[in-house]
């Protein structure tokens, strides 16, 4: 066998292995909302308290995500991912076998502790073992199998708590993972950075307390309110931890997690612009099924269905871009996919109370070509101008950084909303049905509004992302 063959087996193996526990980790987090009437309904609870599966299981994935740089340094990103992966698979194991509420929910957070190892260990795992020339078709498929799985989640949720209880939702995890596992532990090479470090153990402390608070208010602050004390003291405690934290990383020399990769200009830029584009991903998702299901009065398979189109388009779409990217460079795809994120934004803005579901799914779909456009050359182009050696704590900055975006921006959305709503109705005359649907239409408008504006922001950024393409040289004369 030749060494180019011999490379492109080993480049297909390791994205086996990783897109087998990215898969898994994501699809696990969007098959359990369609199932909240079921564990209401078979352990006697109430809303609030089985939302808590969601809320516990991303406040869990948000606070663990900045050691995994650590460990991965310290046992390698093969033994830690190996160690995720059957963590999760246990857990999974074990809610099926939950006895109460209580129960379920304290193995559902155990279980988002090893997913948020999982994710910023594949996203590590592409840098540090994959050629760079193949890295962006890499992060393509990467991306690919982050976007297939919320495509099929609620649906496939849908049909096997139906046929099958709740407890399959669980089950699923069990061949997934013993599969993940295996490919893991003969596909991935080993690499370690040899790195004796001590633990620093008063950052670990710290970076939990200000993740758990500051992801805690951010989820929670629409339901408390955004000034009621609960609020207010976690924003403070989380806020307080983690400037202490920050401080503390950066006069040590051998910090918990090395904030030294927001140095590098292009890396943070990227971020900025990653946090934009996750922004307006939850604003889609948060926005469309309430106006589908709230407004509209459809049944949840409606808005999976309205929803279905996107999804696909963006996976499909990711390979596409993972080409296209080692030929333009990160510019034009991100530049492209920021100004499909206006317009769709912009065109929702103005949907009406009676906008028929071709016209939502077909807007929604161009806002999914956007953002597959955009995703995997802004984590590419940050993600590649950091060293291998730092490449985990660069990807323990994101997902922890992302994370906390995407609580804030379901949480701040969430308040504008109800705000907003609140606001168009004293405008509005009729029967008690029509102004609630019709206010909270106008609601929705207002927030795609807003949604249009924080897109706009990423334009000038991604000018610092452009790169600058060598010219040949002329050809000198020789005597």
């Amino acid at each position: 066998m030749t060494s180019s063959s011999s490379g492109r087996s080993a480049f297909w193996f390791i994205i086996l292995a990783v897109f087998f526990g990215n898969f898994m980790s994501i699809l696990s987090s969007t098959t359990i909302n369609v199932a909240f009437p079921i564990f209401m309904k078979d352990f006697d609870a109430e809303l609030g308290k089985v939302q808590w599966m969601i809320t516990g299981f991303l406040l869990a994935t948000g606070v663990i995500a900045p050691i995994v740089g650590y460990f991965g340094d310290r046992f390698s990103y093969k033994r830690l991912y190996i160690f995720a992966l059957s963590g999760f698979t246990l857990f999974s194991a074990l809610c099926t076998v939950a006895w109460s509420i209580d129960s379920l929910i304290l193995f559902r957070i155990l279980q988002g502790v090893f997913s948020g190892l999982i994710i910023p260990t594949t996203l590590t795992m592409i840098y540090q073992f994959i050629e760079k020339d193949r890295q962006p078709f890499a992060m393509s498929l990467w991306s690919l199998s982050s976007m297939l799985a919320p495509a099929f989640g609620p649906t496939l949720g849908g049909l096997l708590t139906e046929y099958f209880g709740w407890q399959s939702l669980f089950l699923l995890n069990l061949p997934l993972g013993i599969a993940a596992v295996a490919v893991a532990f003969k596909c991935l090479p080993y690499h370690s950075i040899n790195t004796s470090k001590t633990f620093d153990f008063p950052g670990f402390i710290t970076v939990l307390l200000s993740s758990s608070f500051i992801i805690l208010s951010f989820t929670e602050g629409n339901g408390w309110g955004w000034t009621d004390w609960k609020t207010l003291v976690c924003l403070l405690v989380g806020t307080s931890a983690l400037i202490y934290f920050i401080r503390r990383e950066l006069r040590l020399a051998n910090p918990l997690l090395n904030l030294s990769v927001f140095r590098t200009n292009r890396f943070t830029y990227s971020l900025i612009i990653n946090c934009i584009i996750t922004a307006s991903l939850y604003s889609g998702t948060l926005l469309i099924p309430v106006f589908v299901q709230d407004v509209q009065h459809s049944t949840p398979l409606v808005t999976a269905l309205v929803l279905l189109p996107g999804s696909l388009v963006m996976a499909l779409c990711s390979p596409v871009v993972g080409k296209l990217y080692s030929r333009t460079g990160p510019f034009p795809l991100i530049m492209g996919g920021v100004a499909l994120l206006i317009a769709s934004n912009w065109e929702l803005s103005h949907i009406s109370l009676h906008a028929s579901h071709v016209y939502v799914a077909g807007w929604m779909t161009l806002r999914y070509v956007g953002i597959s456009m955009a995703f995997m050359p802004v984590m590419n182009a940050g993600m590649s101008s950091i060293s291998k050696e730092r490449s985990g704590h660069a990807s323990s900055v994101t997902n922890w950084v992302r994370q906390a975006t995407g609580a804030l921006s379901i949480g701040v959305f969430s308040s504008l909303l109800a705000a907003r709503s609140f606001v168009h109705q004293k405008g509005l005359s009729g029967d008690a049905s029509f102004i609630r649907d019709q206010s909270m239409t106008l609601a929705v408008q207002d927030v795609f509004l807003i949604a249009v504006f924080i897109c706009i922001v990423a334009i000038p950024l991604t000018f610092v992302l452009k790169e600058k393409r060598n010219k040949p040289q002329p050809a000198v004369l020789q005597e």
